[in-house]
């Protein structure tokens, strides 16, 4: 087992959740039931998922927990996306949390690949 608050995998994932939560704050209220609440439920189910494979007995397990976070990094990147095209997003907001999505996609990974050839 790890203690998934001290990976800074995880700690980047909570702030990434914290930020979509603002920028989506700022959507149309006829969104609050459709892409606000995906993108708020896709950017939690990060963090989750890292936390709960840490918690789990083996690496194999965490690597699968992994594997769903990065699943769930990806749905949020369409959403941004999809935002981005409706201009509920500003160029700038856009391409600052793309970048920090992108650098949490390439931890997810490798930290998945680390715990998959680690058994």
């Amino acid at each position: 087992m790890n203690d998934f608050r001290k990976l800074s995998i995880w700690n980047r994932s909570i702030e990434l959740a914290t930020n979509t939560y603002k920028i989506s704050s700022s959507f149309p209220k006829s969104e609050i039931y459709s892409l606000t609440s995906q993108m708020r439920r896709s950017a939690v189910s990060i963090g989750s998922n890292i936390a709960e494979g840490a918690g789990r007995q083996s690496n194999k397990e965490f690597a699968k927990y992994l594997r769903i976070a990065y699943g769930s990094a990806c749905e949020l990147e369409t959403q941004v996306i999809i935002a981005k095209n409706l201009s509920y997003l500003t160029a700038i907001n856009f391409s600052d949390f793309v970048k920090e999505l992108h650098e949490i996609q390439k931890m997810i990974y490798s930290l998945e690949k680390n715990k998959r050839t680690g058994e």
